[in-house]
């Protein structure tokens, strides 16, 4: 009887679970536009102590087609810092009945190396299911111990707009005098807490997101779906303590990794004031020790244990002559000290798209450090890992963005350059000269300024010489062409330029037929984007970077020909930008004019459509052709 009762019950619990995963029970409003849905996830984080706490998270996702097939792969990080204690994961077919399993050591265990980081003491396990018949579910289960409360895990329910969620939970389980911090965006109500004796729970729960319309350059979806951030209080980690409550209060711990590690080796100290002693300028001066910095040393990155928040000492830099982001800064504000000049060390998130910055609630949101010096009048900012980017100059991977100054009084928020559309210029002079057959051989001068020159430095430093030709022969959108020379100049200077020469030829570019001459004046400048009209947007449309471009060209054309038809002049002015275009000829010669003025801005929803008829104006007008006749 009792073993009846047994295998009734293991029947039920069966059937209750595969109801629970059975992909056909997911409602339709959970389905309509999303690839992925997330059918429940749970996340249980329990402080301990300031210096250690427990991470319990299971997932459950059912993958309804390849397009979101990654949400079936599961990766999990571990060091010094972390532990896995139990991690394993389950697949379910769309009926919701387990088709396999897996546990801990069966999982792959790689090292996290990045691929140019000399070491690294981050590791992984890794799984992923796959079934060949959508949709199916996949269940991740994990618990991890973590020594040191210096990060503490976001809860993001949507991570994609492409997926929807039926249940998600987060709890945090702490001491009751614990000062459990959060940061919540797009939520609706407080978290539901409760007390028992000296134990303090917190429970944020969310049901039911449906998935989210995908809309070109639309706000991150951070700014859209629910998110909360947590950080701690008092904190330990590694021996050092601190309290990110406030961000003075942040800046404080992070000193004290950087506070005593700018000592130089004494030949350094003596080539500093060799360099230094007799410049006056003290611009000058931090220009010369940023040169010296460049041609001594290289970026290697090296990430172990403290070391992924903690600067080598500057003396190890000036041995090895290489360190990493950390290591190069804090080495290049030793060597201004040196000099008599007070650097500052500075937490930044590096790359082109970083994550919006929340100023009001502090905790780790950076990724990368630089170095800058405030003078009297303005900063001057520098990238310490690059050997051969202008002093002064952040670029699109460090620029335009909020960053933080760490010193003896904490942390400071500060906003790195911003490039307005003056900075970033493209500037290109043709001439051009058309055959009796309609090739076309064109010298290009070009000169590239601030964000625009980013990339043609990358190809004067960073491509290989076979690289940069394969590259310069598929850029244009030209038929049939040959970049014959190439020449670059770089001018350095806290808004860089690149100076670019080319030398093109261009077969059957103008079209003869008959007495008539076709000849498209725009040869290398044509606008590539094009916006579909939606009346129905629902998100603000964001330009990051603003920018001018301006071209001057000069066609040659065989004698005796007239015009006989030429494009009008055009002129448009609106709140996203300025193009204007004309067309004439003199004697034997097309002279062709444009100027285009991109500005960067978060525009409404509303206004979208206005913007789609500006692009479509500009690419027209790009694609306008004049039409020569032959005199009788």
């Amino acid at each position: 009887m009792k073993f009846t009762i047994l295998l009734f019950a293991v029947f039920i619990y069966g059937f209750a679970q595969a109801q629970e995963y059975n992909a056909f029970f997911i409602p339709d409003s959970l389905r309509k536009d999303a690839d992925v849905v997330k059918r429940s996830e749970e996340y249980i984080l329990t402080i301990k102590s300031p210096s250690r706490y427990t991470l319990y998270e299971k997932h459950v996702y059912t993958i309804l087609n390849p397009a979101l097939q990654r949400y079936a792969r599961y990766t999990t990080h571990y060091d010094k810092f972390t532990s896995i204690n139990t991690v394993f994961g389950k697949l379910y077919n769309s009926m919701g009945k387990q088709i396999k399993s897996t546990k801990k050591s069966d999982w792959e265990d790689k090292s996290a190396s990045d691929g140019f980081s000399l070491l690294i003491d981050d590791r992984y396990k890794e799984n992923e299911f796959y079934d060949a018949e959508y949709p199916y579910t996949v269940e991740y289960e994990e618990e991890d111990e973590n020594s040191g409360t210096m990060f503490f895990p976001e809860w993001m329910p949507q991570t994609n707009p492409r997926m929807s969620v039926q249940n998600s939970k987060f709890t945090i389980i702490a001491p009751a005098g614990y000062n459990v911090r959060y940061k919540q965006v797009n939520c609706k109500g407080e978290p539901v807490i409760t007390q028992k004796n000296d134990v303090k729970t917190y429970i944020w729960e969310i049901k039911n997101i449906t998935a989210k319309k995908t809309e070109a350059s639309a706000p991150p979806l951070s700014e859209i779906t629910p998110i909360v951030f947590f950080a701690p209080s008092l904190f330990e980690v590694n021996g050092y303590s601190g309290d990110m409550s406030t961000w003075e209060g942040y800046g404080k711990f992070m000193y004290q990794l950087i506070k005593g590690r700018d000592v130089l080796p004494e030949p350094i100290k003596l080539k500093v004031h060799e360099l230094t002693d007799t410049i006056k300028d003290e611009k000058q001066k931090i220009f010369v020790l940023y040169d010296f910095l460049q041609k001594n040393t290289r970026y290697i990155s090296i990430q172990l244990g403290i070391g992924g928040w903690q600067p080598f000492e500057a003396s190890y830099v000036a041995e090895k002559k290489y360190g990493d982001c950390k290591a190069l800064s804090n080495y290049m504000i030793a060597l201004l000290k040196e000099a008599g000049i007070k650097g500052k060390y500075v937490e930044i998130y590096g790359g082109q798209s970083p994550p919006p910055f929340i100023d009001d609630f502090s905790f780790f949101q950076s990724n990368h450090v630089i170095a800058c010096v405030p003078l009297a009048k303005d900063t001057i900012w520098l990238e310490c890992t690059s050997q051969t980017e202008s002093p002064g100059y952040m670029g699109s991977f460090t620029g335009n963005r909020k960053a933080i100054i760490i010193d003896e009084a904490g942390g400071h928020i500060v906003n790195t350059p911003v490039y307005k559309v003056a900075d970033n210029l493209q500037v290109r002079i043709v001439k051009a000269v058309a055959d009796e057959q309609g090739n076309l051989t064109a010298d290009i001068a070009n000169r590239y300024t601030g964000l625009q020159q980013d990339f043609p430095h990358s190809l004067m430093y960073d491509a290989s010489k076979e690289e940069r030709e394969k590259y310069l022969n598929q850029m244009f959108n030209l038929p049939t062409y040959q970049v014959i020379k190439n020449n670059y100049k770089e001018n350095k200077g806290i808004i860089p330029s690149v100076d670019e020469y080319l030398q093109i030829q261009l077969n059957n570019y103008a079209n003869i037929t008959g007495k008539r001459l076709f000849v498209f004046p725009n040869i290398f400048g044509r606008a590539t984007e094009k916006l579909t009209a939606d009346t129905n947007r629902q998100y603000d449309y964001i330009i990051k970077d603003p920018y001018r471009d301006i071209d001057s060209i000069e066609i040659k054309i065989p004698g005796g020909y007239k015009p006989e038809s030429l494009p009008k002049d055009i002129s448009l002015l609106t709140t996203f930008g300025k193009y204007v275009s004309s067309v004439k000829v003199l004697d034997d010669k097309i002279i062709y004019y444009r100027f285009m003025e991109h500005y960067s801005g978060r525009f409404a929803a509303k206004e979208y459509n206005d913007l789609v008829i500006f692009y479509q104006q500009i690419y027209r007008a790009d694609r306008t052709g004049v039409v020569m006749v032959k005199a009788q």
